[in-house]
């Protein structure tokens, strides 16, 4: 008996979460293999944070939470918007989730009729298309390729454009090409959507403290003013603070969006944990000196990764201009051939060859709607990297006829 809907039958798991279980069930079996497949920084949750949790619990704050977030958290992300964003909010214009990706699920359920559009500028983070397709939704992908920077272009946003679009889903620097926007590209963006009012802007920015090359961070919404209205800005503490575990993300937008967005968490989760969000608050609220050292560790890494891929024949690697990935081209190693006498037919099959003869655990492109790919994380130790860019490039160095 089948007791999945014939919804939930379009859904695929996470393909960063599979990889990553793929190499703990080898771990397991005692193989040698280097995780690099899900986004997840190294670097424990500074103590400070931990110490407000703790705090938080010896007083009590052990009670259901309001549906939308404590009011310490609420105004710790006002704050934040304000001071480092340039965003004037409301309390009851910021929710606050069991992470980003519940931030964003809770507003395209609030949002989306059947058949409405959603827009999404691939390579992208793969959830985005599975909640729209088990919402309802229908999902465009954009494909921005390469050589476009991996970013939208407005003439291709205004081609995209139809009556059923409800939403464009931006997010940037991007999982999992790294790409970060210009401010006049995102202006450029904002006066295509100025025309079509019924098109609201979600705004990922979770990785907006992860940026390279003395790059500064502007929010969608503070860049395109004319459009704050119809923006949910999304963002969270996992990242940046290194609290994936905590599972703390938070939405601004429109009273009226975050009200609907309010209904439909109160009918799924009701409020995310008081302890978790009064450890989140003292993240916003508290010394910035951590979050400034995980950003430098990820820029070295970043360097060091991309110059060793320049050294693999067959690789190629445009610096990320942030995010801790590593979106590597191996289109040349396409229709090239293993020891065994299996071809490499497509990005999935360059993966599942780099598992068995590198021990490197990594996600295809095609997992972001864009071939031929595969991403790692650069969230690991240099001396992991290292060992992994080492192992991929002998098992590149061993595949016989590789394209030019």
């Amino acid at each position: 008996m089948s007791f999945a809907s014939s919804r939930l039958a379009l859904v695929k798991p996470s393909a960063s979460a599979w990889v990553s279980q793929t190499a703990k069930a080898a771990k397991a079996r005692g193989e040698d293999v280097i995780d690099l497949g899900l986004g997840e920084p190294d670097f424990d949750t500074p103590n400070h944070i931990k110490e407000a949790a703790h705090q938080a619990a010896l007083r009590g704050e052990t009670k259901y939470p309001p549906t939308n977030g404590t009011l310490e958290m609420r105004q710790a992300v006002l704050d934040k918007l304000k001071r480092e964003n340039n965003l004037d909010y409301a309390l009851d214009e910021v929710i606050v989730s069991n992470g980003a990706k519940q931030v964003l699920f809770s507003a395209l359920m609030a949002t989306l009729e059947p058949g409405d559009e959603v827009l999404l500028c691939a390579p992208y983070f793969g959830q985005y298309k599975d909640i729209v397709l088990i919402l309802g939704g229908v999902p465009v992908p954009l494909e921005c390729p390469a050589g476009a920077g991996f970013r939208l272009k407005p003439e291709q946003l205004s081609e995209a454009i139809t009556p059923k679009t409800r939403w464009l889903l931006l997010n940037q620097p991007s999982n999992p090409s790294g790409a970060v926007y210009s401010d006049a590209e995102i202006v450029s963006l904002g006066s295509v959507l100025a025309d079509h009012e019924r098109v609201l802007v979600l705004s990922d920015e979770i990785y907006e403290h992860i940026l390279f090359d003395g790059r500064i961070f502007r929010s969608f919404a503070a860049l395109c003013p004319h459009l704050k209205d119809r923006t949910l800005t999304v963002n969270g503490v996992s990242k940046s603070y290194a609290m994936t575990g905590w599972r703390i993300g938070y939405g601004a937008g429109p009273m009226g969006l975050i009200a609907a967005m309010t209904k439909v968490q109160s009918q799924i989760s009701s409020g995310a944990c008081s302890i978790a969000q009064a450890a989140a608050a003292a993240a916003l609220n508290g010394p910035q000196n951590e979050v400034r050292r995980f950003r430098a560790a990820f820029e070295r890494r970043r360097d060091l990764v991309v110059a060793r891929v320049a050294d693999i024949p067959g690789l190629t690697l445009d610096p990320p201009g942030g995010a801790f990935y590593g979106l590597i081209g191996c289109e040349a190693l396409i229709g090239s051939t293993t020891h065994d006498g299996d071809t490499l037919a497509s990005d999935a099959g360059v993966t599942t060859y780099l598992l068995k003869a590198a021990g490197v655990a990594a996600v295809p492109g095609s997992a972001y709607d864009l071939s031929p790919f595969f991403r790692i994380s650069t969230a690991a130790s240099e001396e992991t990297l290292i060992k992994a860019l080492d192992g991929i490039a002998k098992a590149v160095a061993d595949l016989k006829g590789l394209r030019p």
